[in-house]
């Protein structure tokens, strides 16, 4: 049954653009779990916090939409550039960050991931405040247009869906299995002789290797790449997201992902909402109202 809700999801988020939902919100949502699926593939099954993961889903969206605007090259040699890139970024920082466990780990991310931020603020291709604008989408292999949006969906669906196999692929082999080891009992695993801080500093750069094919599938989804793809609250978004559908699971972070664009979407639709003299605009609210479904979450389904 477990394996059957994969092609289960797969099979509705195939048919879902031909029961009229709009197709770029569904990339987003695509974009958001892909994300999601990348923080799990390291926090989920190693046990680490990291507060830096924007960083590379930001670099990706940045050097992605660089590469394709400015330099004009095709849309799957950009995406590759932004994954180079955003891969490096997280073997630099996982480089630095592994030494150190719990809240000092957490800490270094986000210090790392800050300098990335202030970099992006000041380097001349990123556009500054206004970000970069416009960024086309091209061809795939210079036959497929994805302009258009229905078949730009696809293409993100099919990249999300081999993500999702190569991840669950590499958690059932025993490369996955060491790394659940080590955060059940990474005491024990040193004492097996399993070098530990080798299967972190992989994970960690797998990790920031798919989130920065989501971050450059971001930026072509929406056109644009900006300083929010890269801030530390962006990073506090996807913990969201895979706190809400499960950490450590399979489809976890697909659903909480899913969960909170809908949330986001749907509370900046109802704008300002008037009960009787108090007024309420949602469209600035959606933070603390996610906030409190995550409470619920933490307070009535615990497991």
């Amino acid at each position: 049954m477990a394996r059957l809700a994969p092609l289960a999801l797969l099979l509705l988020a195939a048919v879902m653009p031909l029961l009229g939902v709009y197709p770029l919100f569904l990339t987003k949502c695509l974009t958001f779990a892909l994300f999601a699926m990348a923080f799990n593939l390291f926090t989920g099954y190693v046990g680490l916090l990291s507060i830096g993961h924007a960083s590379f889903f930001g670099m990706g969206a940045y050097i992605a939409g660089y590469a394709a605007k400015a330099l004009g090259m095709p849309t799957v040699p950009a995406l590759i550039a932004g994954i180079l890139v955003a891969t490096l970024l997280g073997f630099a920082f996982g480089a630095i960050a592994i030494r150190r466990r719990g809240i000092y780990f957490a800490m270094i991310t986000l210090a790392l991931a800050q300098m990335v931020y202030f970099f992006c603020n000041q380097a001349p291709f990123t556009g500054a405040e206004d970000g970069l604008q416009n960024i086309p989408r091209g061809s795939l292999l210079g036959r497929v247009d994805l302009s258009n949006d229905v078949t730009f969906y696809y293409f993100v669906l099919v990249a999300t869906a081999l993500s999702f196999w190569a991840i669950q692929t590499v958690i059932d082999k025993p490369f996955g299995q060491t790394l659940q080891a080590i955060r059940d009992n990474e005491p024990r695993a040193i004492s097996l002789g399993y070098d530990v801080r080798s299967y972190k500093l992989v994970a960690f750069t797998l990790s920031a290797a798919i989130a920065g094919l989501a971050g450059g599938l971001k930026a072509f989804t929406l056109g644009v790449a900006t300083l929010p793809d890269v801030h530390w609250t962006q990073s506090g978004n996807v913990i969201l997201m895979c706190l809400l559908g499960g950490l450590g699971t399979g489809l976890g972070p697909v659903v909480g992902a899913v969960l909170v664009v809908v949330l986001e979407n749907q509370l900046a639709s109802l704008g300002v909402v008037r009960l009787g003299a108090l007024s309420i605009d949602f469209s600035t609210k959606a933070p603390i109202v996610i906030g409190l479904v995550f409470m619920l979450c933490v307070l009535l389904f615990r497991r």
